[in-house]
This record gives structure tokens, C-alpha cells and sequence, in this order.
């Protein structure tokens, strides 16, 4: 089965491609489908969002589309950055790192350092039908960025049981605990159950 990923970041295609292989499912980027696309993020949620992907780009191309959206919440900065996690700073923040060093400094000298990943993961099939999954990893920021893995505000963010940030953990580990992983697990148990009533 051939499935479009509505998005050509590298890093979380490798992650989700680890993810749904296993159930025979082709991933391709948007790219590698032939797709230039840029859909605006204009929603207020997570799921909005996803949504909003994965129809931009089933209306282009007859195939399954997979969308995900996903961010960093804080409690003590009231859920920030949220949705607007790949966009915090603006076009003062150009990078990773320059996002989440812009979150390190708006945390200093707070010591609620709760956090939650977020990850919200949208497939729209051409005859309309959809699934959605969530998935949620908590934990806390850190007071500096450890490791080199990963991508987005991983170096900064220690998941709940853990004694590493997100960057220190190898891939295998961190899709067993991350809030991509955990929402894709729901993912395809629910798309088992969609092609079991096919």
C-alpha cells in the first residue's frame, strides 16, 4: 500500500516510515510523490491542523495522505509555543536551536518546568474517510540542551521516567516513548480495524 506523507521533512519521515513499515505500508514524501505543496496552518488545534495537511494534499493525488501536526506545550507558559512550535520566535528563530534557545531564556527562573509533546496524526482516504490518532509524551524542560539525536526541542525536553533528553535517546527508544510514536501505535491499530471492514 502506497501512502503519501504530506510533509518532506526528512527526519520525521524516516521516524513514521520505521513506525508503519512493518504493516506493508510505502510511505512517500510529498516530493517523492510528485507534490509541491505548502497548506497554510491556520487552525487553532493540533487536529485542525493535521487535517488540514492530509486533505491538501489527498485533493491532488489518489492515495491515502498522512498529515501530522504536532508541538511542544508548557504549562508555564500557558501551552506555549503549541501550534506554533516550528514557527516560535518567527523570523527571528531560523532554526532548531534558535527556537529552543528562545524557550530556555523565556524559562528562566521557572521552576514549573512541565511539559507535554503533542502529536496529532490526520489520514484522509479519497473516498472522504478518515482516521485520527493522538499521541501525548509529558515530561519537563530542561535548564540546557543535552544530546545530538533527534530534531525540534528534543535536546531540551526530558520525557516522564527518564534520565536522558530526547536527543541522548537512539531512534528505537525514542519512538517507544515519544508522542509520534505513541500516536502512530493508535494509527495503526486503527487502520488495522478500518481494512478489517474492508
Amino acid at each position: 500500500m502506497i501512502f503519501i506523507l504530506a510533509s518532506n521533512n526528512s527526519k520525521k519521515l524516516a521516524e513514521m516510515r520505521g513506525i508503519l513499515s512493518p504493516l506493508g505500508i510505502e510511505l512517500l514524501s510529498q516530493s517523492e510523490a510528485g507534490l509541491s505543496i505548502e497548506v497554510e496552518e491556520n487552525g487553532s488545534t493540533f487536529e485542525e491542523n493535521s487535517r488540514l495537511k492530509a486533505l491538501g494534499a489527498c485533493d491532488l493525488v489518489n492515495a491515502p495522505c498522512i498529515a501530522d501536526d504536532s508541538g511542544l506545550c508548557v504549562d508555564a507558559l500557558g501551552g506555549a509555543p503549541g501550534v506554533y512550535s516550528a514557527r516560535y520566535g518567527g523570523e527571528s528563530c531560523r532554526s532548531d536551536k534558535d527556537r529552543y534557545e528562545l524557550l530556555l531564556r523565556n524559562m528562566e527562573g521557572v521552576t514549573d518546568r512541565r511539559a507535554k509533546f503533542v502529536c496529532v496524526i490526520t489520514c484522509v482516504f479519497p473516498n472522504g474517510d478518515s482516521i485520527v490518532s493522538r499521541g501525548e509524551c509529558p515530561g519537563e524542560i530542561l535548564a540546557a540542551p543535552r544530546g545530538e539525536g533527534g530534531f525540534g526541542y528534543d535536546p531540551v525536553f526530558r520525557p516522564e521516567g527518564e534520565t536522558r533528553s530526547m536527543a541522548e535517546m537512539d531512534a528505537g527508544e525514542k519512538n517507544a516513548i515519544s508522542h509520534r510514536g505513541r500516536a502512530l501505535e493508535k494509527f495503526k491499530a486503527k487502520l488495522r480495524e478500518y481494512y478489517a471492514d474492508k
